[in-house]
């Protein structure tokens, strides 16, 4: 029997460092209406749900005609671990796996999507963007990944993955289980670092509109 996707995009009010950033205007549309334009461009796809405890958010969604869950207020706040915000999501989602999605990282293209969907990752339980890391890292006064005294190129640095969170394909069992969207064994789905830009305060918001403005142009 074919298992059922459906695309979760978790958007909230309250965001402070960019005051209402999932809806203000953004390349003469919203990062939420874009996203959810984008999902509904992939027929693999069974359904794209909203989830938010925004009544400005949910209404944008169910004009844009796709399904949309209320969360409840105490799912919303900075304070709320998000390991429970993650289980109460997939408890809401009827399907039997979930691409989660953030609308904050809208530089992530549609094939890159679709390729992701289409991969096999039987051997792992999550299969999540995320992108390279080649730079010389330290800690606590010690290098972490590379020999100073044999410095090597950055190109031949270690490969380290930094999750982005674009995107992340998870079972809604496992989601439950491990409160979470990354699986204990996951499956790292490598992406541009621009594609996994995710915007965090306003200057990223500029950057990230200029460069989706510039690619579409």
């Amino acid at each position: 029997m074919p298992k059922k996707i459906k695309a979760l995009i978790p958007v909230r009010s309250g965001s402070v460092r960019v005051l209402n950033k999932n809806i203000r205007p953004f390349a003469g549309s919203s990062l939420l209406e874009l996203k959810v334009k984008q999902l509904l461009k992939i027929p693999s796809l069974d359904g794209v749900v909203v989830n938010s405890n925004s009544d400005e958010m949910l209404d944008v969604a169910r004009g844009l005609g796709v399904e949309t869950i209320k969360r409840e207020e105490k799912y919303a706040t900075s304070e709320v671990s998000m390991n429970d915000v993650y289980e109460n999501m997939a408890e809401n989602m009827d399907c039997d796996f979930i691409l989660y999605i953030n609308c904050t990282n809208p530089l992530i293209r549609t094939k890159t999507i679709e390729d992701m969907l289409q991969t096999d990752f039987k051997e792992h339980d999550s299969i999540n963007s995320a992108h390279l890391i080649k730079e010389n890292l330290w800690k606590d006064g010690e290098p972490i990944n590379y020999d100073p005294s044999c410095h090597p190129r950055s190109q031949d640095l270690p490969d380290i993955f930094a999750l982005n969170f674009a995107t992340s394909l998870i079972s809604r069992d496992n989601m439950i289980v491990y409160k979470n969207v990354v699986g204990k064994n996951p499956l790292m789905y490598n992406i541009s670092e621009e594609e996994g830009l995710d915007i965090d305060n306003l200057i990223d918001f500029k950057i990230a509109e200029f460069l989706f403005t510039s690619r579409e142009n």
